[in-house]
């Protein structure tokens, strides 16, 4: 990395004259500065030799610059250490006993002004919040002081209290013995906790630790500005005084002011559709259904236009159908029924998704005035806002509280000053108001002020003693020197404060540019730990790091813990930690600083940013560095664009180059094979590597290794703007590396970045500043579309919960809202508040005994009653296209589950819509479910894309809070587990559970057929969803159906292969969930098992097309590594997930695999135990869900009376098989259908209506007996018929019981409305040809053949055969080359998918493939084929022969 070191012109003054200079300044200086390289030696030596483990643990001062190889570590002695006081106190060490407090001397300031923290925080005044903020708590500092005469009275009473310390801070023999403990409300309540747990039990806040200032603070002074008596006035400065964040500002403004509220096609204020590219293969030919309302009309048109229907042209057909010919389309807009969701005019149907997943009729409205902004845009005022971040912050309103409470202090001090001046007397007055100057500005206490108070005690002293030999004027004069010298220290105070920490007032005197000192070209990286404040002991040290300044990356993160010592057990344990940038716009840091301590557990070593750790918000511990006064700018090295163009490898090289992409990712590469792909690195190019993995191979970072990265970044072509995702991952901090990156997303439509939002969210810690590339990026999008701002505002709301990060993410939060304008800013503060409110009430009903907790909820509701009359509507933050307006207090209820969730049902605020039902899960982390649920979306898709619809539903799901979200309902679901109970104790185990429960809900074939089709996609696509992500915890409470079919998996706190165990063993046994019963489903009963194949066939399809996106999936759970998820913490992670995918196999190769784990899991008994022990756990439960209002009793009526049937009629009599009746039922809403009983099920009925009604008086049954021998036949026609008209015209609880529907609408037997499937699971006209199908293949002398199906093959007495496949590659002279499948037993349909290998085939040319089919030893069917006759790498069906050619 290249720096170029800048010096000032007047730099005449030497290190030596600042040195003296300094001296002179402090008069009560203990040592000069020591030059310690690399920390404390000897403190670290001695932690060595009592802690082993120690060196490899504990650090005191770290550089962290990433992924720099090969750097030695080892501390090296570049000066000669100063130790004239400090050798004498750290050579008693270990004379010293850790109880002989009394003895024990004080290092550093011997007098302090500020007071006790003990006294202090018993009364109250206006101050300054430190630690976190906490909602509306603050947390300040008490300026008043105690009543004190004199500095020494302090000094004497902390003295007296030196007693049972239990920590060292740096050298053991110079700890002061312990101080008053400051109060709690210091530190927030975690942060409390720990430290009683390291039991720090008495420390003060207003000690400073520290000795002689550097320099670098008289050079700040303006030398134009004279400080004579007070002169010290504060400027309001709305932006900040941090530079930093006033650029961060400005930057935000300059982006919102390119998106005028005038702007229309920016600023529309309406939620658009998302729309994706058209799925060509998906709608090749199709039409949709479509009914359209015309606004404040009645009137509704149907329509049924294609896909590729451009939705302005719809609008101009539905226009031309209108009685005004005088409308415009282009003033029209379309949006869906029941949303503010409107469809973009210029995209066409099939490209917005809900056209893509929903087949049915569609509801459209058609709305007027479409260039009319809607209600959430911006306004001609947001324009003219300002953007100052402590209006937007909640932590920032302290500002002014400080800028208040300083200046009133600092007029106090004024007013004092002059009347010592004038009287000479009361300087405690002066004391007292310098104590609370301190105070207000972080408890920080600067070594000049201590100098100047204790000078100014001392010329008050002399004058006093010496007061008939001075004069009046020369006593005044040497006065108004020293107060001169201590108004200049507070100054510089509140200067360096204004400059290190967020404030919005500054001195009206800024000081001038320091003045730049000539480095030298080798010089090493040098600071000065000049004091750490609010802690007792005191230092200077020079921290010297073997390493030349030039030879650090720009990216460079300084870390400095601080650790404690306890005497007992010489134990050293971290007391608070700091990092920040040596490089902060690209400049080095200049003069003296103040940073913060966090006083939170170990820093995050891995994810070490800038914005891990807020140092310029106050904190309870203060730590001040002086850095050099000289400056760094890095420069851009000129590369080597004339590199001649490499060599063409050898095609093993780049063999070895395709081999080594298929990681997909430089975390999943060894070093070896690191060093490989840098080695051949010019050789890698888009089609046979990918950028990030080359770039992560990079031995390090340094100059000639950055340089070449970049060069590599310049000359790449990326094959897709996705593939950048994998270069804004924690492993490349290099900025131009991550705008390269940005700047390929930003080729991304906006919906087609809002699917990648939550890494982008997590990839925004490792920026270098809050103005990077990134940020911009997200904030010009979120201008863009209302949609990316209302999920942007709520992924930063919940990264505030993470550990770290949060001022980060705050300041992310407040830049968006300010873009937003104050329309959307406030539906934001109503989703807040809508979202507090639930989670009081979920609280409640948790807390509540269960009997109360209904009374509970319908009393909590009511609050829900009242935010809604005071706000009207509401956006929903699941959706934010979705209104509401009101809650349905009857259909409110919550879930017997642990967490106890609530069911709250919303009023759509659009009339056309229905109510909207969502789960409030408190107790609960949802961002693991977030990420599973976008990964499969994802997944989706790129299915569609691929013209594959898998019939997934997706639900939608979002975190609002720690252990808190919202989840979105799916109607008319209910969970396998509750279908397996209605059908018994064993209902598990039941093989037709699932077949049965479909054939009550669909009673018209169509129904019925459609319900299997969408049964049959959406099980293989959860199949391979659930298996790529390792989903656990897979039991039938977690598996919902719906009655169209559909089926779709819930609850992923478990994936990735962290199974749940119980007494050791693992409960997910199987590689996913598909059982036997599924399988009975799909092959109707076994009646179909060619659907079985064709199943097979769809899951390693859908498999296959996934892998190919292995790395865009690798890469979205890798930019989620430091999210904070339980079970996705580490490459391990990664890895299995990679092995699951198999990028490296073929696509023979895994489908072969993904068959036999179909087959695992279809043969996995545990699974069904597994569901089994669910059953019975939950056979005692009264219901899932206790409503407020609605009874059980109540429901079961209203869903009966939806489903009565008005007669059923015998047509006729069959006796082809069985003798069954051929039955018509017409339905409650005159719908026909068929169906077949025999007179055994009949008599059973009526044996199930006598034991349920036992009570009612049943008509009579005509059993055998009743009828005579001859005609009965007709007979029982008439007394049947007359029998079931009884029964239906009857009771209304029999006629309606589920044993009659059953009965009746169970196993339709004909199609009643004809309508076309979409997609025919088996042939109309089956071939009865036994066959084989295989794929083959044939590459670098190497025979592939994979082994798929076989159909129709029987044994020679018809049964079904044991089959397995017997191959011979001929000829062959040297030995017979036999190879041979595994059997599948009993069945004529069997599936294999298994792969046959032959090497050292170099042609196809005269070789024959013979393929024998046995059962064991009977044969079965054979067939020769000649190789060169093959179609290679297709599947193809080969007939079977009867004999062996």
């Amino acid at each position: 990395m290249a720096y170029c070191w800048k010096t000032d012109l007047n730099t005449s003054e030497s290190h030596e004259e600042q040195h003296e200079h300094q001296e002179f300044h402090s008069v009560n200086q203990s040592f000069f500065p020591s030059h310690v390289s690399l920390g404390f030696d000897q403190l670290v030596d001695e932690i060595r030799i009592k802690i082993p483990f120690y060196q490899s643990e504990i650090e005191e001062n770290t550089v962290c610059v990433p992924h720099a190889p090969n750097w030695d570590s080892t501390r090296h002695s570049l000066h000669e250490t100063h130790q004239i006081p400090l050798n004498e106190l750290t050579s008693q060490t270990s004379e010293l006993s850790c109880h002989q407090v009394g003895k024990t001397p004080v290092i550093g300031f011997r007098r302090s002004v500020l007071p006790n923290p003990e006294n202090m925080n018993k009364q109250s005044s206006c101050g300054n919040p430190i630690g976190k903020y906490h909602g509306g708590d603050d947390y300040r500092i008490n300026i008043s002081a105690p009543s004190s005469t004199s500095l020494d009275k302090i000094n004497s009473q902390r003295e007296s209290e030196n007693e049972n310390h239990n920590y060292h801070i740096g050298f053991e023999s110079s700890i002061p013995s312990t101080y008053p403990s400051f109060s709690t409300n210091f530190m927030p309540k975690e942060e409390n906790k720990r430290s009683r747990n390291m039991n720090i039990v008495k420390h003060s806040l207003m000690l400073s630790e520290g000795s002689s200032p550097p320099r670098t603070w008289e050079s700040t002074q303006p030398e134009n500005t004279e400080l004579t008596g007070c002169s010290i006035q504060l400027v309001e400065v709305p932006q900040g005084s941090n530079k930093s964040l006033a650029s961060f500002c400005d930057k935000v403004k300059k982006i919102r002011e390119t998106y005028h509220a005038a702007d229309i096609n920016s600023n529309s204020g309406k939620i658009w559709s998302t729309t994706a590219a058209f799925p060509c293969q998906l709608f090749s030919n199709t039409k949709f259904n479509i009914n359209i309302c015309i606004d404040n009309s009645t009137q509704r048109l149907h329509f049924k236009p294609y896909a590729n229907y451009l939705v302005k042209d719809l609008i101009a057909e539905v226009l031309h159908f209108s009685t005004n010919d005088e409308l415009f389309p282009k003033d029209h807009l379309l949006s869906i029924c029941g949303y503010e969701e409107f469809l973009q005019n210029d995209y066409s149907l099939g490209s917005h998704k809900i056209f893509q997943k929903d087949k049915s009729v569609i509801q459209l409205t058609l709305h007027k005035n479409g260039k009319v902004p809607g209600k959430l845009s911006r306004k001609h005022e947001d324009d003219h806002s300002q953007f100052y971040l402590n209006q937007l912050l909640e932590f920032m309103h302290i500002w002014k509280i400080s800028r208040q409470c300083l200046s009133t202090v600092i007029k106090k001090y004024d007013f004092h000053l002059k009347c010592l001046l004038k009287t000479q007397q009361n300087v405690d007055n002066i004391i007292e108001e310098v104590k609370n100057i301190c105070s207000v500005l972080g408890c920080v206490e600067t070594k000049q002020i201590t100098d100047a108070v204790n000078e100014l005690n001392l010329t008050l002293q002399r004058n006093a003693e010496n007061f008939h030999q001075n004069s009046e004027t020369s006593a005044k004069g040497l006065i108004e020197k020293v107060t001169t010298e201590l108004s200049r220290a507070i100054y510089q105070l509140i200067s360096v404060y204004c400059r290190s920490f967020y404030a919005d007032f500054q001195p009206l005197n800024i000081p001038d540019d320091i003045s730049y000192v000539n480095p030298g070209l080798h010089s090493h990286l040098s600071f000065t730990v000049y004091a750490v404040h609010n802690i007792p002991e005191t230092w200077v040290h020079r921290i010297n790091f073997p390493l030349e300044i030039k030879s650090l990356p720009r990216e460079s993160m300084l870390t400095i813990r601080l650790f404690g010592i306890i005497c007992t057990t010489n134990n050293a344990n971290l007391l608070a930690w700091t990092c920040l940038p040596l490089f902060p716009k690209d400049k080095s840091i200049l003069g003296s600083m103040l940073f913060s301590m966090t006083l939170q557990s170990e820093p995050p070593i891995e994810t070490i940013a800038p914005g891990v750790w807020d140092i310029s918000q106050p904190s309870p511990v203060t730590l001040q560095i002086a850095f050099p006064a000289t400056e760094w700018e890095y420069m851009k090295l000129d590369s080597e664009e004339n590199r001649s163009k490499p060599e063409e490898p050898p095609k093993e090289c780049l063999k070895h180059i395709s081999r080594l992409s298929q990681k997909q990712s430089p975390l999943l590469l060894s070093e070896e094979k690191r060093r490989y792909l840098w080695f051949y690195r010019f050789y890698c190019n888009n089609e046979n590597c990918s950028l990030p993995l080359v770039l992560g191979s990079a031995p390090g970072w340094d100059e000639r290794t950055v340089s070449e990265m970049h060069t590599i970044l310049r000359r790449w072509k990326f094959s897709c703007p996705l593939e950048a995702l994998g270069l804004l991952t924690s492993s490349f901090p290099d900025q131009e590396i991550r705008k390269v990156a940005v700047q390929q997303l930003d080729n991304l439509l906006n919906d087609e970045l809002l699917d990648y939002l939550p890494q982008l969210v997590q990839a925004a810690k490792f920026e270098w500043n809050l103005e990077s590339p990134l940020v911009q990026l997200l904030l010009h999008r979120s201008l863009q579309s209302i949609q990316i701002a209302h999920r942007l505002y709520w992924l930063l709301k919940d990264a505030q919960n993470e550990t770290y990060f949060k001022s980060w993410y705050q300041k992310l939060l407040a830049a968006l809202q300010f873009c937003s304008g104050k329309a959307l800013s406030d539906e934001f503060s109503k989703e807040k508040k809508l979202i507090k409110i639930l989670g009081d009430i979920g609280e409640k009903v948790k807390s509540a005994s269960d009997p109360q907790r209904q009374e509970v909820l319908k009393k909590e509701i009511g609050r829900l009653e009242e935010f809604f009359q005071c706000i009207n509507t509401c956006h929903l933050p699941l959706n934010p296209a979705l209104c509401i307006r009101g809650i349905d207090h009857d259909a409110c209820s919550y879930f017997t589950s642990n967490a106890l969730p609530l069911k709250i049902t919303f009023i759509n605020a659009n009339p056309m819509g229905k109510n909207i039902s969502v789960i409030f899960k408190a107790g609960d982390d949802l961002r693991q479910d977030m990420l599973v649920l976008q990964i499969i979306q994802v997944m989706d898709n790129i299915w569609l894309q691929e013209g594959l619809d898998m019939q997934m539903i997706i639900y939608r799901c979002l975190s609002t809070g720690k252990g808190q979200g919202l989840v979105q309902m799916v109607p008319d679901a209910i969970t396998l587990a509750k279908i397996h109970r209605h059908s018994g104790l064993i209902g598990p185990l039941k093989e037709n559970t699932i077949k049965k429960w479909f054939s009550q809900h669909n009673h018209l074939k169509a129904d019925y057929e459609k319900a299997l089709r969408n049964f049959f996609y959406s099980c293989a696509g959860w199949c391979v969803v659930t298996f790529i992500l390792g989903v656990c915890d897979r039991h039938n409470d977690n598996i919902m159906l719906t009655k169209s079919g559909h089926m779709f998996h819930i609850d992923f706190g478990k994936f990735l292969g962290h199974a749940q165990t119980f007494g050791g063993i693992k409960r997910d046994r199987a590689p996913f969930i598909f059982t036997s019963e599924m399988e009975y489903f799909i092959t109707e009963g076994g009646k179909n098992p060619q659907h079985f194949q064709d199943f097979v066939e769809l899951c390693c399809r859908a498999y296959n097309i996934v892998r190919r996106h292995s790395r865009l999936l690798l890469n979205l759970l890798e930019m989620m590594l430091h999210a904070g998820l339980p079970e996705l913490s580490g490459i391990q992670d990664l890895k299995y997930v990679y092995n699951n995918l198999r990028p490296q196999d073929t696509d023979l190769e895994a489908t072969s695999h993904f068959t036999k784990k179909i087959k695992e899991s279809l043969e996995c008994f545990p699974v069904k135990l597994n569901n089994l022990i669910h059953t019975l756990a939950q056979m005692t439960a009264t219901s899932p869900a206790k409503s407020a209002s609605q009874t059980p009793s109540q429901e079961s009526c209203m869903l009966s009376a939806t489903r009565s049937i008005q007669r059923a009629t015998i047509l006729r009599f069959s006796k082809k098989t069985s003798n069954l009746y051929l039955i018509q039922v017409i339905h409650g809403n005159n719908e026909m259908s068929l169906t077949e009983k025999s007179f055994d099920q009949f008599s059973k009925l009526h044996s199930q209506l006598q034991k349920q009604f036992a009570s009612l008086t049943l008509p009579e049954f005509p059993h055998w007996w009743h009828v005579p021998f001859t005609n009965s036949d007709h007979k029982r026609f008439r007394d049947l018929n007359h029998y079931m008209e009884q029964i239906l015209n009857g009771s209304y609880k029999v006629a309606n019981s589920d044993c009659v529907l059953s009965f009746f609408l169970s196993e339709p037997v004909q199609q009643t409305i004809e309508e076309q499937s979409f997609v025919d699971l088996g042939e109309k006209f089956p071939d009865k040809t036994p066959k084989v199908q295989l794929a083959i293949s044939h590459e670098d002398a190497k025979l592939t053949i994979l082994v798929k199906h076989m159909k129709n093959i029987h044994l020679p007495d018809g049964s079904a055969p044991s089959a397995h496949v017997e191959f011979y590659l001929l000829p062959y002279p040297s030995e017979v080359r036999r190879r041979k499948t595994k059997s599948v037993p009993k069945c004529t349909d069997p599936t294999y998918n298994e792969i046959v290998v032959y090497d050292e085939v170099t042609e196809l040319q005269g070789h024959v493939l013979m393929l024998i089919v046995k059962s064991k030893s009977i044969f079965v069917g054979a067939i020769n084929i000649q190789l060169y006759t093959v179609p290679l790498n297709e599947e193809k069906w080969y007939p079977l022969g009867n004999c062996i050619i």
